[in-house]
């Protein structure tokens, strides 16, 4: 039995960059654990802090690596949730050169690359010239230590390769002049992009100034449409975690998952790192796989979580299929919809700009336009919005004419019982004379199957 090492290491996201992960170490015995940090190549950055920084940006997998590594050593490893859902997060590299290559054998690739880099940065490989060759760039060197060969590069990032060997450093820059020499310059080419992002993740920071920020105050007790946004990702990733019947999948270059139900009839877009009042959610149901849109809905990035929860829900439930391609929307259909804000006492009015149901404190509505209604696509048919006004909102979402009114009625029961929480705000009270609303359901933890590692 491995003896156990007091040691204690915490893996966590970085805090600025997109991929690297953040192992901060405790313990009498902390010191081993940083040694084997720094063995996987591993740069520490502060006392007691190591940093992983990879042009592959594979970060999250080799972290999970080090963690079953330093485990089996007898070192406590911990894993934050974040870092945890980056680790199962499935990804791929668009337009890659190689598309018959499996993810696994992908990231054999991009580690043979990471390797070279990393020979390239601590001084191993000397690269005595480099070139552009339509558009790639190429270069030759010599590893001053292992083989002593020359080499031939070709490529940059995660697609960096050895593409021929040499016996000397005179033969290869002979054979790397004469296919070059017109593009031919000398040392390392100028670093990328990626490079200079990962030397950045990797730099000394100081980690005592979050230490000093004061703890949050308590939250309050609010209408659902007043809470906050809460973490996006995190709910679907419960979503898709309770609904097997969903595929998840997400490029590395479009910021965006894409869920779709396992008929291909209804699908589901996450967009990340949206900024205020952006599209954050797009969902759009088809008769079949191949035929056109038959209602789509959208919603803003500070949309609350409980409502988008609410929206799930309803879309797992089967509500959403139930629409009929070219029935008319009538009076029948929007009374429907509607039922639940007229028994929760909402504000019903008409206007030139259509039908309006407004909440009893004024700061969340829903709208019905009829003229857009004529249009099958028009995504602002239905509006529901929280803020100063339709057009005012700090949160919104739209849908198109033929969206179920089960989907919008189950929407409208959600702003019109459901309550959340919001971080009070500086000069703010809380709102203690709602808290004998009726709580919103909690949301039970779901384990992520094996079958959506990485």
């Amino acid at each position: 039995m491995t003896p156990a090492i007091d040691a204690h290491v915490r893996l966590d996201t970085h805090p600025t960059h997109p991929s690297a992960v953040q192992a901060s170490l405790s313990g009498t015995q902390s010191h081993v654990a940083a040694m084997a940090l720094e063995a996987a190549n591993w740069t520490v950055a502060a006392p007691n802090v190591l940093i992983l920084a990879r042009i592959d940006h594979e970060e999250p997998y080799w972290a999970n690596d080090a963690a079953t590594h330093l485990t089996a050593e007898g070192i406590t490893v911990e894993i934050t949730p974040r870092l945890q859902q980056a680790i199962y997060e499935e990804w791929t590299w668009p337009d890659h050169p190689m598309p018959w290559c499996t993810r696994s054998e992908i990231r054999e690739v991009s580690d043979e690359a990471q390797k070279i880099y990393d020979d390239i940065r601590h001084g191993h490989l000397l690269i005595h010239a480099h070139a552009d060759d339509d558009g790639t760039t190429v270069a030759v060197g010599t590893y001053l230590h292992r083989t002593g060969k020359s080499v031939y590069l070709h490529g940059q990032d995660h697609l960096r390769q050895i593409a021929g060997t040499f016996d000397s450093p005179a033969e290869a820059l002979v054979a790397f002049e004469k296919v070059h020499a017109d593009e031919m310059r000398p040392g390392p080419a100028p670093l990328t992009d990626t490079e200079r992002a990962a030397i950045a993740a990797s730099s000394v920071f100081d980690v005592t100034t979050a230490k000093s920020e004061p703890s949050p105050p308590e939250p309050e007790t609010v209408p659902v449409y007043l809470a906050d946004a809460g973490d996006h990702d995190a709910l679907l990733d419960r979503f898709l975690d309770a609904h097997g019947e969903f595929e998840k999948w997400r490029t590395w270059s479009d910021n965006t998952t894409h869920a779709i139900h396992e008929s291909q009839t209804l699908r589901i877009e996450r967009v990340h790192e949206t900024t205020d009042r952006e599209t954050a959610w797009i969902v759009a149901a088809y008769e079949t796989p191949v035929s056109d849109r038959m209602w789509y809905l959208t919603a803003t990035s500070d949309t609350p979580t409980p409502v988008l929860q609410a929206l799930l829900t309803h879309l797992a439930d089967g509500e959403g299929w139930d629409t009929v391609i070219g029935a008319p929307v009538d009076e029948k259909m929007v009374t429907e919809a509607t039922q639940p804000l007229a028994e929760a006492g909402w504000k019903h009015t008409l206007t030139g700009h259509g039908i309006h149901w407004t909440s009893p404190d004024q700061q969340a509505g829903v709208q019905f336009d009829p003229l857009t209604a004529q249009h099958t696509q028009n995504p602002a048919t239905w509006t529901i919005w929280a803020g100063a006004g339709s057009d005012r909102h700090t949160w919104a979402i739209t849908a198109s004419p033929h969206t179920p009114s089960s989907l919008l009625a189950g929407l409208a029961e959600t702003l019109a019982q459901e309550t959340g929480t919001r971080q009070v705000q500086p000069g703010r009270e809380p709102q203690n004379s709602l808290t004998a609303s009726t709580p919103a359901a909690p949301t039970a933890a779901v384990s992520r199957p094996t079958g959506r590692s990485r």
